[in-house]
């Protein structure tokens, strides 16, 4: 049985549940989400809460139990608080705007990359090295951080490039000087 999956969700105040079957709808100040969970769990609610089974102890249903319980997790506190995934930029010249809805960066190519956002994310930028990317939907929040720090990832020798907030980036020595 799974930890994770054991434990209720809470439902603050101002955001609406509404469970249909496998079908969960949710929705709060900052927005709605749903997602249809897998066959192997049943979702109920309880007064302020809401529990995650698992139909059955085979094996699928184990091991989407945790999973489940997480996401609806997930949709509840994205639509209540949202989540925020944070960017770095390091090096010389390289920089990030803001040009209506997309972001370009300058990250030493020959050419400015420019990303789309995806439905729901917003993008900005704080002083030409910071970018922020925030939604409702967890996954698309992070999948968005992903593609843009995959541009220039943090290379090993100089530390240049994109990284998250707080990521730790192991540098090499590089070569020895002649002797």
């Amino acid at each position: 049985m799974s930890r994770i999956g054991k434990r209720p969700i809470n439902i603050p105040a101002k955001v609406e549940v509404a469970i249909d079957g496998q079908q969960v709808a949710i929705k709060g100040p900052k927005g709605q989400l749903s997602r249809i969970l897998p066959a192997e769990v049943t979702v109920e609610q309880e007064g302020s809460t809401i529990l995650v089974k698992a139909k059955n102890d085979s094996r699928p249903a184990r091991q989407r139990h945790g999973l489940s319980r997480t996401l609806v997790s997930n949709m509840v506190e994205g639509v209540s608080t949202g989540f925020q995934r944070r960017l770095e930029i390091q090096g010389v010249g390289y920089r990030a705007q803001v040009q209506g809805r997309n972001l370009i960066l300058n990250v030493g190519y020959s050419h400015q990359v420019q990303i789309e956002p995806p439905e729901g994310v917003q993008l900005a930028v704080e002083n030409n090295t910071n970018v922020i990317v925030s939604g409702i939907d967890k996954e698309i929040v992070g999948n968005t951080a992903a593609k843009i720090r995959a541009v220039r990832p943090p290379e090993v020798y100089k530390g240049k490039g994109i990284r998250y907030a707080g990521e730790v980036v192991r540098r090499k020595a590089g070569k020895a000087g002649k002797k």
